[in-house]
């Protein structure tokens, strides 16, 4: 494939990923707010993140594949138009029945980030695919972290509704602009769809090292969403009392994350990947600690936060490179893996947050949060070994 990554194409495969990826959190910071409107229980408006990372879970596995086996071209801005429909139900729903079914739905269509990510590695060339990865991996960040935020502020002054008609408008807008931008793209391989889903699993039980970075990527993500989700709960409450608005703020200090993460691709591309992620996990380990002692000082919260977003979001881009070293003809499916158990370990993520908020209060959730960090070092202490070769 003739290599045509430019640097304008990656800030706009950042700017357009970082949108898609975006949608799945506007509700994040709003729970309490739609609660209200909608007439919902705390528990319920909780199952709004999960709904949407599980959905996004699904298109994850049935839509990404596709990038192997038709032109992206027309694939990214199709599935971009769809995440735009869903945006408008969303922004309309009666009732949280309604709004349950359209986020889900939301999920599902808002795969587009996911699809140019392995774009980027098949257009970079092989000295820069590191920091090419990185760097729209690094939009997608952005666009999770800063979605908090500007979701927050406009719900403020403009209701909840609101902020799912903008990002049905940048959505569009957003597709239109790829759909001009983008080479044409051959098919990669050819083969029926079932045998296209099929071959995802087939690469996880073929490789090591994929299963390997499966489990710390899946793990990396619960702790992620887990701690976001019981984050909105405890600012809510007391002491904090926090109005959706400053909650919102708070997905600025994650922002570190993303700066981070793309300093990660150059780690991989130097050769440093596998001690880098190691060093990652003794940062979320002792992020998860802090937290602990945080829950009534805000200084020592942010200060947490910058430190388990930069280590985490760096962990998830080297685990993501690293993938994409392993085969060029199979990187959608690749990435499909990848994302899809990060967002079932994220959903399963913010289940748990809800019913440890419930069970123990921020103590139990940060004790969760020193166990997966715990389970993950482990995991890498013990496979470390050779995890890029093939078992």
């Amino acid at each position: 494939m003739r290599r045509t990554m430019t640097p304008g194409l990656t800030v706009l495969f950042a700017a357009a990923a970082g949108a898609a990826v975006g949608n799945l959190y506007w509700a994040q910071p709003l729970l309490d707010l739609i609660a209200a409107d909608l007439h919902a229980s705390h528990t319920v408006a909780g199952w709004l993140i999960t709904a949407t990372q599980l959905g996004y879970a699904a298109g994850i596995l049935l839509i990404v594949p596709l990038g192997d086996v038709v032109d992206r071209r027309r694939l990214i801005p199709v599935m971009m138009s769809c995440a735009a429909a869903a945006l408008v139900v969303c922004a309309v729903s009666p009732s949280i029945g309604v709004l349950l079914a359209a986020i889900t739905v939301l999920g599902l269509t808002t795969v587009a980030g996911q699809i140019l990510t392995p774009l980027a590695g098949d257009l970079a060339d092989d000295a820069h695919r590191g920091r090419t990865v990185g760097t729209v991996a690094s939009g997608i960040l952005i666009g999770i972290l800063s979605s908090r935020t500007i979701s927050g502020l406009v719900a403020q002054v403009a209701g909840w509704r609101a902020i799912y008609l903008a990002a049905a408008v940048l959505t569009l807008t957003m597709g239109l602009l790829l759909a001009r931008a983008l080479p044409t793209l051959a098919p990669k391989t050819r083969m029926t769809y079932p045998a296209l889903i099929a071959s995802v699993f087939r690469v996880i039980a073929r490789q090591r090292a994929v299963r390997w970075t499966l489990v710390l990527a899946s793990t990396g993500f619960a702790a992620f969403t887990m701690f976001w989700t019981a984050l909105t709960f405890l600012l809510s409450g007391p002491p904090f009392h926090y109005p959706v608005s400053i909650i919102g703020l708070f997905g600025l200090a994650g922002l570190a994350g993303a700066f981070g993460a793309q300093r990660a691709g150059r780690l991989h591309d130097r050769g440093w990947s596998l001690p880098a992620t190691g060093i990652g996990w003794g940062v979320v380990l002792i992020a998860f600690v802090l937290l602990r002692f945080a829950g009534h000082s805000v200084p020592l919260l942010i200060v947490a936060i910058i430190m388990l977003d930069v280590a985490i979001q760096g962990v998830a881009i080297l685990n993501q490179t690293r993938l994409f070293a392993l085969s060029s003809e199979a990187r959608s499916r690749l990435n499909t893996a990848y994302v899809t158990s990060n967002f079932l370990g994220g959903a399963a993520g913010s289940a748990a947050a809800t019913v440890l908020w419930s069970a123990g209060g921020w103590t139990a959730v940060t004790a969760a949060g020193t166990a997966l960090s715990l389970f993950a070092l482990l995991v890498w202490v013990i496979g470390r070994r050779g995890p890029l070769r093939p078992s």
